[in-house]
């Protein structure tokens, strides 16, 4: 794939195909040869594909190939008619990124904003290490894997609209 120089750290992959936006990465020259080694770009392009992406699909300086989107990858969509992707917010490592639909609106929850995220930080498990507070035998591990949202709602861990979405 050729990429076009913008200055010395951006580089597009310009619109070919059914792309709707170019790609921008975010990388050193020396960097784009490992980078050109990887299926990473396609990625990038594959992102630029997506129903309502905005402007660019982003790549930053530490891209590497991942699952649907690069690792590194960033995409902004449209609300009406964009798509949320599993693939953008990391659920294959856990990254604590997540997407909760809320009644909420912005004028109620910017005077409450810092107790929100202390309350999420203290109250989701992300991250790496094994000092949780939720311990599971491997059989118990096994039964999570199989049944999903299911397994935590009916331990007290979601609701059971959780299971719906």
């Amino acid at each position: 794939m050729e990429l076009k120089k913008i200055d010395e750290y951006r580089w597009e992959l310009p619109k070919t195909g059914d792309m709707r936006v170019p790609g921008i990465i975010y990388s050193s020259a020396s960097m784009l040869k490992d980078i050109k080694q990887e299926e990473a770009l396609k990625q990038v392009a594959n992102v630029a594909t997506l129903p309502g992406i905005i402007k660019a699909s982003l790549a930053m300086p530490d891209m590497h190939w991942g699952y649907g989107f690069p690792i590194g990858g960033v995409a902004a969509f449209d609300w009406e008619n964009g798509i949320i992707s599993p693939g953008g917010v990391g659920y294959d490592i856990n990254c604590g990124v997540r997407l909760s639909a809320s009644s909420l609106v912005e004028k109620e929850v910017r005077p409450r904003l810092e107790d929100l995220i202390n309350a999420l930080y203290q109250n989701i498990p992300s991250g790496v290490g094994s000092t949780g507070f939720v311990k599971l035998s491997v059989a118990e591990e096994k039964k999570v894997l199989k049944e999903g949202s299911r397994w935590a709602v009916r331990h007290g861990f979601g609701e059971d609209s959780d299971i719906e979405h």
